[in-house]
């Protein structure tokens, strides 16, 4: 075990510090709105790194505390009575952890099958475009955010856009210089041949550290432009002994086990972070180049784990990150030791480095965040998905439009913070009207011969297959037996959606080979890039 988490610690370790740069000021931002202490963040985002990826089979995902559930803590923590009574709402979030290990055990893990990729891929590019409109404030050192939105953790609102059309003294030069310089940075290392050299050292790293070194240098010139305000620099919470640093911790008043109110939040707080969890895991394994699948029952059980725990002692709820999933991925990250390199170093820095860790600027965070969401949202996402039709775009378009008007324009105020998990079953929603709006009168036919070990399988696709059919299709092929003869028929069909045919992908590139079964496709269309008469078994 020890060997294979360690088989790609050149590229998870520096990952980890990626993310770890990434998470910091979230942990703390995330803490603040939602209205708990900065170190309750800091505890999650640990909790997150070193039990949650320790426990999780998911490569690639860290989690830690979630902007989208900022709100909802937010509430839940006054309507239990504040910060004098903390020791309740760390109660729910004991029950909240519980019970998502109930559901785990349950294999209730497998509804984020029914969710489309397309409406996935509107959700990382919402998020994208959110990181991007939200760190924009920060390139240009407007750091003063004295909003409640929970969507301005990553800047600042909507109100404060017109500060950045002011003339240029009212910019803050050093922090707008280091900004550009990071990204200008990131975007020349990638391409250049000290990467091919240094393949293990990302570029968001170089960035941070090059951003330290040039303000050090300001200082020490005595520039005008030097950065020496906290509110432009990270300001870590940093305790001066072991007694105040134990005195972080919190303990959970388990009178609230008979407290209605408190249960009735550990309910909501653990439907909502699964739901986010599963929605994030679906998100990373799209992002995996690997394309590995996460164990979506082994997750929910690992994040209750992982809440209980926070819960326990002082921490926030804990999901599963897109953001920092994404930073971890996009900085060459491997398997999950990159999450407990970030969950280590989130402790290690509370500890023993705060010094250094104040000396970076904010700005050079904000340009990394600023390239993830490029990445997430670029145009050639949004062109990909209308070229492959409408049953793909409009539930892309409908994630996308309703989570952006909803957590970055604010059009209903009463939903603030709730963005996320609307626009997905808006999507959902509209996935499943265009699909009946084409499909009334074609039902999914799915035919199957014999299926004991040994016998020829047929399985013929009907004239529409969608994403309603994922489930479906993916547990038959997961339990065809060893040793099988299967031919799967399309000379039928009319349509057939995207996460389909990466399911029959994946059996004939992995699955099949691995249980040494004979695999014949044909009937696919010319515009679904399989090739037909294609067989494959273990020796192919």
């Amino acid at each position: 075990m020890n060997k294979r988490l360690f088989a790609n610690a050149g590229k998870d370790i520096p990952a980890g510090l990626v993310v770890f740069l990434v998470a910091l000021p979230l942990c703390i931002a995330i803490a603040v709105a939602s209205g708990a202490t900065p170190f309750s963040g800091l505890i999650a985002g640990i909790v997150g790194g070193l039990v949650v990826a320790f426990l999780s089979n998911s490569p690639l995902s860290v989690s830690g505390p979630a902007a989208g559930l900022a709100t909802l803590v937010s509430g839940a923590i006054i309507a239990l009575g504040g910060l004098p009574n903390y020791g309740l709402f760390l109660c729910a979030v004991v029950i909240a952890g519980i019970l998502q290990i109930l559901l785990g055990v349950l294999k209730l893990g497998g509804i984020a099958n029914y969710i489309p990729s397309s409406v996935i891929k509107g959700m990382l590019t919402s998020i994208g475009i959110l990181i991007i409109a939200k760190q924009l404030p920060h390139i240009f050192g407007k750091d003063k955010d004295a909003q409640g939105h929970v969507t301005d953790l990553f800047g600042l609102g909507n109100e404060d856009w017109h500060e950045l059309l002011v003339p240029l003294q009212k910019i803050e030069v050093g922090v707008t210089i280091i900004s550009f310089l990071a990204i200008i940075v990131m975007v020349l290392w990638d391409k250049s041949p000290l990467k091919k050299k240094l393949p293990y050292v990302p570029s968001a790293l170089i960035a941070v550290l090059l951003g330290i070194i040039i303000n050090q240098i300001w200082i020490g010139t005595g520039s005008k432009i030097k950065i020496v305000e906290t509110e432009h620099l990270v300001n870590l919470p940093v305790a001066k002994n072991a007694n105040e640093f134990f005195g972080f911790f919190s303990l959970p008043d388990f009178s609230g086990l008979m407290n209605g109110t408190v249960i009735m939040y550990g309910f909501i707080i653990a439907i909502i972070a699964s739901l986010e969890t599963l929605l994030s895991i679906e998100a990373v394994d799209n992002l995996d180049p690997e394309r590995r699948v996460t164990n979506t029952n082994r997750e929910l059980i690992a994040q209750g784990v992982g809440n209980s725990v926070s819960g326990l002692i002082g921490g926030l709820p804990i999901t599963s990150v897109i953001v920092r999933s994404s930073a971890n991925v996009n900085s060459g990250g491997k398997t999950k030791l990159a999450a407990i390199v970030h969950g280590a170093l989130l402790l290690v820095s509370v500890i023993l480095i705060p010094g250094l860790l104040n000396m970076i600027p904010k700005g050079a965070l904000a340009a990394i965040l600023v390239l993830t969401g490029w990445k997430l949202a670029k145009p050639s996402v949004f062109t990909g998905f209308w070229k492959a039709g409408k049953y793909q775009f409009i539930p892309f378009i409908v994630t996308v439009i309703v989570i952006i008007a909803i957590d970055l324009f604010n059009v209903l105020p009463v939903l603030a913070g709730k963005g996320l998990i609307i626009g997905v079953l808006a999507g959902i929603v509209a996935a499943i009207g265009a699909i009946l709006h084409g499909n009334l009168k074609n039902n999914y036919y799915f035919h199957e011969e014999k299926h004991t070990e040994g016998d020829t399988i047929t399985i013929r696709l009907s004239e529409e297959v969608s994403f309603l059919n994922k489930a479906a299709i993916r547990q038959t092929l997961d339990h065809i037996p060893e040793d099988a003869v299967v031919v799967i028929d399309a000379a039928k069909t009319r349509y057939i959606d995207f996460d389909i045919l990466e399911l029959i992908k994946e059996f004939r590139d992995i699955k099949a080979p691995l249980k040494n079964i004979q695999l014949e496709l044909k009937g696919f269309k010319e515009k679904y890039k399989i090739d037909n008469n294609y067989s494959v078994s273990s020796g192919h």
